[in-house]
C-alpha cells in the first residue's frame, strides 16, 4: 500500500492527525531527504525506517518499492515540505503504483500553492500553477508574458537568488501589473508583499530576499482597463 502524506511547509505543527496516524502505522517512509524528514518524525515521537526518494533516484527506487509493496509493505511517501509530487518527487512512484494495481491513499494537507493563493488576496475562483520558473531569462520572460495575458491568477515558485531578475522582467513586460511575493510561509518571518514590480524591486533591493518564495500575478481580468 502507498500513502501520500503531506508535511508542513514551515511550522512543524501544521500536520494533520491522519498524517500522524499513517506515519505511525506505516512500515517505511520514502522521503525526499531522510535527514529533513527525520527531524519531523523525531518532533512527533515517531521512529520509522526511511529510504530516500528524490529526483535523481526515483526511477530505480520506485521499481524496488513497488516490489516491496506487492509483498505487503505499507509505504508512506513524503517530501521535504507540502504535498508530494507538486513540484517535488513522487509522481513517478504514484503513476507506477497505479499501473501495478496497488492500493493508494492520498491525504489532504499543506500546500504552498494554496496557502500563497489564499493569502495573496488575488482572485481564487480559478488559477494557474506553473511550478518553478526556468533559469534561462528568455524562457522565463516568455512564460511570464503568457501568464500576464491569462484571465486568472498565476502562481510560480521562485528562488530568492532569482526573484530580482523575475521582478525586473515583469517590470519590462508590464510595469502596471499587480504582483504578490509570498515568502517564508507559515514561518516566523512570513511575508506577503503586494504591488507593482517596481515597488517590490525597491523593497528587495534594500532587504536581501531569503527563504522559499511564491510569486503570484493578478489575472488580466482583475487589472484595471486603460481608457
Amino acid at each position: 500500500m502507498l500513502s501520500i502524506v503531506p508535511t508542513p511547509i514551515g511550522n512543524l505543527g501544521d500536520i494533520t492527525l491522519r498524517a500522524l496516524e499513517v506515519l505511525h502505522a506505516c512500515d517505511l517512509v520514502a522521503a525526499e531527504d531522510t535527514r529533513h524528514t527525520g527531524i519531523l518524525l523525531k518532533h512527533h515521537g515517531i521512529s520509522k525506517p526511511q529510504t530516500s526518494l528524490h529526483e535523481h533516484n526515483e526511477a530505480s527506487r520506485s521499481a524496488d518499492l513497488i516490489l516491496r509493496m506487492r509483498d505487503g509493505l505499507h509505504v508512506a511517501l513524503v517530501s521535504d515540505a507540502g504535498t508530494p509530487a507538486i513540484s517535488d518527487p513522487g509522481s513517478r512512484l504514484i503513476r507506477e503504483s497505479r499501473l501495478a494495481g496497488l492500493p493508494i491513499e492520498v491525504l489532504p494537507g499543506p500546500c504552498a500553492v494554496i496557502t500563497a493563493l489564499v493569502g495573496s488576496g488575488f482572485d481564487t475562483s480559478s488559477f494557474y500553477f506553473g511550478g518553478f520558473l526556468p533559469n534561462k531569462s528568455g524562457r522565463r520572460t516568455r512564460i511570464l508574458t503568457e501568464a500576464l495575458d491569462l484571465p486568472h491568477t498565476s502562481i510560480f515558485y521562485e528562488s530568492p537568488h532569482r526573484i530580482l531578475k523575475t521582478l525586473e522582467a515583469l517590470n519590462e513586460i508590464d510595469p502596471e501589473c499587480e504582483v504578490c511575493v509570498a515568502r517564508e510561509l507559515t514561518k516566523h518571518f512570513e511575508e506577503f508583499l503586494r504591488g507593482t514590480p517596481a515597488h517590490l524591486l525597491a523593497h528587495f533591493q534594500t532587504r536581501t530576499p531569503k527563504g522559499e518564495i511564491c510569486i503570484l500575478l493578478a489575472g488580466r481580468d482583475a487589472r484595471p482597463r486603460s481608457s
